[in-house]
């Protein structure tokens, strides 16, 4: 917390601060990798809705505790999604659930209506590479690494929604990451664009809270009104429509047979995406 005014809730695995005109959204769930359980993901909506109706506030800083910035999609059983236990298998199968927990609120990442800035360090992987890349700024430490496993570890085609063909703006380098499950180094993905910039894990704090309070110098009207230029000018191109298509086309791929077989590899092995992705 940087200032002596600064308020902090903690809403369970979520911190929310707001120190003047920064809100601090910080996942802390550093036992669980901060991985994406439901209780996550809706604490994450309920501080952007505070955030967003706090007319003091004008920018929003997402960040982790713990070794990584997150870990991806909750894969350890219904326990991570009670009110989806029922599900036949992962909550995926669930048309509606999957669009609650991860289209959705991913969706507010992208929409949402203030400058964001993605703070992350360390593991940046599957449903968590879309929380770190669709803010509007990503400053990584030199530490961080992205990856999303999925299309090798549990033969889905991405997440619920595919962002990567609009953050790379590169198609041939886009299909070689989701393809193969490639893991970006920090650097890697500061030359391919993915990031803002790359600075030492111990200056990290120091660099994410300057750009915040540079853009908060601004009047909160104007910054509101550039983003939902930078937002209009995504949606003109079709970025929206193909966010929610590819939830679509995920809630039917997850179900061919070869995906199904695939992910039944995964629990046989006891193995986590990531490491199936891994194996050579």
């Amino acid at each position: 917390m940087s200032g002596s005014s600064a308020t902090r809730r903690d809403l369970g695995v979520v911190l929310y601060e707001v120190d003047g005109p920064v809100a601090r959204i910080i996942l802390n769930r550093p036992d669980k990798a901060n991985a994406q359980s439901s209780a996550l993901v809706w604490q994450v909506d309920a501080c952007l809705d505070a955030a967003e109706d706090d007319p003091e506030v004008k920018v929003v800083i997402l960040k982790a505790n713990g070794n990584g910035f997150c870990a991806g999609h909750d894969v350890g059983g219904p326990d991570a999604y009670p009110e989806f236990a029922a599900s036949q298998e992962s909550i995926g199968s669930n048309w509606i659930g999957s669009r609650k927990l991860f289209l959705w609120p991913t969706l507010r990442f992208f929409e949402f209506p203030k400058p964001m800035i993605a703070q992350v360090h360390g593991y940046v992987v599957g449903g968590g590479t879309y929380w770190a890349l669709l803010p509007d700024i990503t400053i990584a430490s030199d530490d961080a690494y992205f990856q999303m496993p999925l299309v090798q570890g549990l033969g889905f085609p991405g997440g619920e929604t595919m962002v990567e063909p609009w953050v790379f703006m590169n198609r041939k380098r886009a299909a070689e990451y989701l393809y193969t499950a490639q893991t970006l180094t920090a650097a890697e993905a500061l030359e391919m664009g993915l990031v803002n910039r790359v600075v030492p894990r111990d200056r990290l704090d120091a660099e994410v809270e300057a750009m915040a309070a540079r853009i908060a110098r601004a009047p909160l009207s104007t910054l509101m009104g550039t983003k939902s230029l930078l937002v209009r000018a995504w949606e003109g191109m079709g970025m929206r429509e193909h966010l929610q298509l590819s939830a679509d086309v995920m809630s039917i791929m997850e179900k061919t047979s070869d995906a199904v077989a695939a992910r039944q590899r995964l629990v046989e092995s006891g193995k986590r995406p990531r490491q199936m992705a891994d194996d050579e």
